[in-house]
């Protein structure tokens, strides 16, 4: 499927916009880089969506007002109006009552968050398996606002790497070893050894306090609220789920300890929730920091941010090959589109460009006759 020119926009002198869809790959032109930061340059782009039952019977602007509120009600009648909202392909009136499974486009001028503009690193590439030092703060795949600025986008711009299958989760702000099949077969091997429990997962973090030199093994459910995007311990089996982690000190400053952390299950936000269980959460987790925690480890806590940058060779390197204007909220770099509700920002409203690293980071995953590692990142140093 490739680019397309939609039909309405009457009057708004936009008949040679080139709209994209998911079958769109990412170029390496689709990048700015601006202080430290990778964006995407703003892009036109269809999001598809078919009726749900619960949806049905609602005016088409009622619908988007209601369930995607991140825009004003104004701006949906707008979007109707110039067919910039269709449904089935064809435009409809403002009135128009949707119906099970039509399938509803909204063409949007559509801006990434910016991520931290740290290499994406092949540290290994096999016939069938290619391993990378995956940056904190860049998704794995394509994922809510993110698709081109996450590791697969950027491996495909960036080295016409596809098609790729992760075969295990990192979250976004985590960095470190990422394992990627580069077929189907082999990522339905991986997944079956790690469903079978035949594979061994070690990261490290840096955390508050002195961590106790003897092994602790934290046996805790953990139940995940998705409406807060935040995991917490339970106390009682009839809740959550079971998760367990083992944790070893590797050494301390009497400030800050670096611990080996080893996940036995993989629930979400399992290292961070059982690390702030033990006393001892991430040194920069503010959303697992206790108020007891927060006093300790408020002068180290965002010192190593410049270090974390600089750890990148090459990041440097990637915006002296950019050739796009350097000025944030320049139009120079992108066209303003006169309906978009972020433009003239280039990074979408609520992001303030400050995000920092997670200090957790994937040093090493193990199964049956196969090791794959990576590099420790600067904040592993104690000195």
């Amino acid at each position: 499927m490739t680019s397309k020119r939609k039909r309405g926009e009457e009057g708004m002198g936009e008949g040679e916009i080139v709209w994209q869809t998911p079958a769109n790959a990412p170029q390496r032109c689709d990048y700015i880089f601006h202080n430290g930061r990778r964006h995407v340059r703003p892009y036109y782009f269809e999001f598809i969506a078919h009726v749900k039952n619960r949806w049905a019977g609602k005016s088409i602007v009622d619908l988007f007002t209601e369930e995607f509120k991140g825009r004003p009600y104004e701006y949906y009648i707008d979007a109707v109006k110039c067919g910039r909202i269709q449904v089935d392909g064809e435009m409809v009136p403002t009135s128009y009552i949707v119906k099970t499974s039509q399938k509803i486009s909204h063409f949007l001028h559509r801006h990434e968050p910016p991520v931290m503009a740290l290499e994406v690193k092949i540290l290994k590439e096999e016939a069938d398996v290619l391993t990378v030092y995956k940056p904190a703060s860049v998704p794995v795949h394509p994922c809510g606002q993110y698709r081109k600025n996450t590791v697969v986008g950027i491996l495909q711009a960036e080295h016409g790497l596809a098609p790729l299958f992760p075969i295990h989760r990192l979250d976004r702000l985590v960095s470190g070893l990422l394992i990627i099949a580069r077929n189907a077969s082999k990522a339905d091997l991986f997944r079956q050894q790690i469903e079978s429990g035949l594979v061994k997962k070690q990261y490290i973090a840096r955390v508050v306090g002195v961590f106790p030199e003897e092994e602790q093994v934290v046996d805790v459910h953990i139940n995940y609220n998705a409406r807060e995007g935040r995991s917490t311990t339970e106390d009682t089996m009839a809740k959550g789920k079971a998760a367990q982690t083992k944790f070893t000190c590797i050494g301390s400053d009497g400030v800050h300890s670096i611990v080996l952390c080893e996940p036995v299950t993989g629930r979400t936000h399992q290292i961070r929730v059982h690390l702030q269980y033990t006393g001892y959460p991430i040194a920069n987790d503010a959303l697992y920091l206790t108020k007891v925690a927060s006093g300790r480890s408020v002068e180290k806590t965002t010192a190593d941010r410049a270090a974390a940058i600089s750890a990148c060779s090459t990041a440097h390197d990637i915006e002296e090959d950019c050739v796009s204007a350097r000025k944030e909220n320049s139009s120079e770099d992108f066209s303003i589109d006169p309906m978009c509700t972020n433009c003239p920002n280039l990074a979408p409203k609520g992001y303030d460009g400050e995000e920092e690293g997670l200090w957790l980071h994937c040093v090493r995953y193990s199964g049956p006759g196969w090791i794959y590692e990576c590099p420790y990142p600067e904040w592993a140093s104690l000195k």
